[in-house]
C-alpha cells in the first residue's frame, strides 16, 4: 500500500505542471486531469486500505522508504 501511495503522489504532482501548461495556451487539460484523477485514485484507495490510514508527517518516510526499496 505505501508504494501505491508514493506513486499515485508522484503521478498526482508530475501532472499539475501539464494543467498549467494546457491552460496557458487556453487549451482544455484533458490528459492531465485525467492523469490527475488516477493520481489522486491510487492514493485514496491506498490510505482506505490501510488501517488507520496516513498522516502527513508519515509522507516524507513513506517516500524515503520506496526509495530505499528501489535502490
Amino acid at each position: 500500500m505505501d508504494s501505491l501511495f508514493v506513486i499515485g503522489l508522484f503521478i498526482a504532482v508530475m501532472a499539475v505542471p501539464s494543467i498549467v501548461s494546457a491552460w496557458s495556451d487556453n487549451e482544455v487539460p484533458r490528459v492531465a486531469a485525467i492523469v490527475l484523477i488516477l493520481g489522486g485514485g491510487m492514493m485514496v484507495w491506498a490510505h482506505t486500505h490501510k488501517p488507520g490510514g496516513y498522516h502527513f508527517d508519515e509522507i516524507p518516510h513513506l517516500i524515503y522508504k520506496l526509495v530505499a526499496k528501489i535502490i
